[in-house]
């Protein structure tokens, strides 16, 4: 009974990585091959060019997805968890022996991470303009309704965010699993009538085809490296199906059928020459595109429901590793704790996607745009396994250069390849990332430097406890809960409370609250408590990166340690600091305003630890930085 049930979980799991993980990948044959031999680059559609270049995409698609992500990378779990922000903790954590080899590992992953943004807005664009396309292989009088049509279909997936994904989820997988096998139907039709194509199975031949090519082999690779985007999916959702369903899926089913329609548009363009316009829809006869057209229009509907959710889940763990400011959060289903909303998030996104749609109008356009931001998180995805290989894991120092070493190279080759294409849109997403690394980077250091302030203008705690017993106050007969960034001073909510009412609790407890490297906290772990002067305890709540903090929960946990917190009686005590940028020295000034800034806006304290807004007293304190 137990086999036959791990059985059936790890089906339903394969299934359902079909769906979230592979719809990227998944939608790339729409419009890889017309990009690969658009008129710019020059290559002639003759058999040793088509057969060479489908043969640099299948031996891509097994160096850097099979070898790199779905053997080596997906082995880089963090208790479970994956994506850029996992391995980043997981590698700091390893080989962040100094202080100063943390912070550059952080910088790496903030790197990749804010360069993932850029993938979230250009994959929901660029997928669902090439479904809708089709329209106009089907007759040219839909050309004029590309665009509204592509609009529409994009605004209502954002719109319908906020309802959750649960629904939306149970049928991904069935649907893309159709996906799939539809292209690897289509492809094997056209194979059976030009079987030249097979050829590209020698790898000799991609090898062949670059070394033709010359310096002009970057730029075609810049057109080639569109059928791996959406290989960090697999990392990046590893801790939702786990290891082995992700690699089952790809290596039943994802491979053979992407290889399938690779090589059957290659035969295509043998054959015909001039379905060069659209190969990927002209595989099909006329009585099949309307509902290829819809089919392909639901895959990259599915595909762009994938990296969305997956912006929520980066942000999610970055706000808890303290990079961008807090923000609302919603929580969408009562029983997957994963599934979550951010509206700010949501609506940013849909504005930089519609942007792009109208920006540059086609599919085409947008593959210019396309690639170099993927590329660059691909390279330090790779620079932090070697960290995870060579200090986590322990290997000698050959094996981790020779286990990543030629990874990076192939990155870094494909970084390359894809940063010649800036002008012509390549600046697109790193201007996005740009922006989003300096806000996150702008935030964290704000708030070093008002942490700092901070310690440097409080009293300590320890010399505050020894005085009290002399003062003469008023006791209350109640708990009050004091949440502070550091635990070594007096909080500014304390010294307020004495300083206008005069009176002190019964029970104060000092809270900090701690996100670690990992993802998940056990309860067991949750909570550590220390006396530290007559009614007064430290307590410092640890989460994961991806726990949901909820301290009122946490706190009942502290009868563990003979520290009786009764809810019903407890006041929280939260100190609302308003920043006030200076020209000291710390951070520039406009990036001390845009901290100031993001810190008047950020949600609130209360609302992000789960405080009971009727037990929460805000008081006000102005900080220098």
């Amino acid at each position: 009974m137990t086999t036959t049930a791990g059985r059936e979980s790890r089906a339903a799991l394969t299934l359902g990585a079909l769906g979230v993980v592979y719809g990227d990948i998944g939608t790339s044959p729409l419009y890889t091959m017309k990009e690969v031999f658009r008129p710019e680059h020059r290559l002639p559609l003759d058999a040793p060019h088509l057969i060479g270049a489908v043969s640099v995409i299948l031996w891509g698609l097994m160096f850097i997805v099979t070898l790199k992500y779905v053997i080596l990378i997906l082995r880089a779990d963090n208790r479970g968890e994956g994506g850029i922000m996992a391995l980043t903790a997981l590698a700091a954590a390893a080989a962040g022996s100094t202080a100063r080899r943390r912070l550059a590992l952080l910088l790496v992953g903030v790197v990749g991470a804010a360069l993932f943004y850029g993938d979230s807005i250009i994959t929901p664009a660029i997928s669902v303009l090439s479904a809708v396309e089709g329209l106009e292989v089907a007759t040219p009088a839909f050309k004029p309704y590309v665009l509204p049509i592509s609009l529409g279909v994009l605004v209502g997936l954002f719109a319908v965010q906020r309802f959750g994904t649960g629904l939306v989820g149970r049928l991904f997988g069935p649907l893309i699993a159709l996906w799939f096998l539809a292209l690897g139907a289509a492809g094997l039709v056209q194979i059976r009538q030009q079987p030249a194509i097979l050829a590209a199975l020698n790898p000799w031949h991609a090898i062949g085809f670059l070394q033709e090519q010359g310096w002009a082999a970057f730029t075609i690779l810049g057109a080639i490296v569109l059928a791996f985007t959406g290989a960090e999916a697999l990392y990046a959702d590893l801790g939702h199906f786990g290891r082995r369903p992700i690699q089952i899926a790809w290596v039943g089913l994802v491979l053979p059928a992407l290889a399938l329609n690779y090589m059957g548009q290659g035969a295509l363009l043998l054959r015909s020459p001039e379905a060069l316009e659209n190969p990927f829809y002209h595989l099909l006869s006329a009585d099949l595109l309307l509902p290829a057209v819809v089919l392909a229009t639901t895959a990259t509907v599915i595909a762009s429901q994938a990296v969305i959710t997956g912006a929520y889940s980066l942000t999610q763990q970055a706000i808890q590793l303290g990079l961008p400011p807090r923000m609302q959060m919603l929580y969408t289903s009562a029983r997957e704790r994963g599934q979550i909303y951010l509206p700010l998030v949501n609506w940013l996104l849909l504005g930089a996607v519609v942007l792009a749609v109208v920006a540059f109008g086609s599919s085409s356009a947008l593959a210019s745009a396309y690639g170099i931001a993927v590329t660059i998180t691909m390279f330090t995805t790779t620079l932090l396994t070697y960290f995870v290989v060579r200090h986590a894991w322990r290997y000698p120092l050959p094996i981790a250069l020779g286990a990543t070493g030629v990874f990076l190279v192939a990155d870094l080759v494909l970084v390359v390849a894809c940063a010649l294409k800036f002008l012509a849109g390549g600046w697109f997403p790193l201007v996005l990332g740009l922006v989003l690394f300096t806000v996150m980077t702008s935030w964290r250091r704000g708030r070093e430097l008002l942490r700092g302030s901070i310690v440097h203008r409080d009293p300590e705690l320890a010399s505050f406890l020894q005085a009290l017993p002399a003062a003469d106050l008023r006791r209350a007969k109640r708990t009050a809960i004091y949440p502070v960034g550091s635990p070594e001073t007096v909080p500014q909510a304390l010294l307020h409370n004495l300083k206008h009412n005069q009176v002190l609790h019964d029970h104060n407890v000092i809270l900090t609250v701690v996100f670690g490297d990992e993802p998940w906290v056990p309860e067991a772990d949750r909570v550590s408590v220390h006396a530290i002067g007559p009614g007064f305890w430290r307590v410092q709540v640890t989460y994961g990166f991806k726990d949901k903090p909820d301290i009122p929960r946490a706190l009942l946990l502290c009868a563990a340690a003979d520290l009786h917190i009764n809810l019903f009686e407890t006041s929280y005590f939260l100190s609302r600091e308003t920043v006030i940028p200076t020209r000291r020295p710390g951070m520039a000034l406009w990036r001390e305003r845009l901290f100031a800034f993001m810190a008047r806006n950020a949600t609130s304290i209360a609302d992000f630890l789960r405080l009971p807004s009727n037990c929460v007293i805000e008081l006000g304190t102005r900080v220098r930085i």
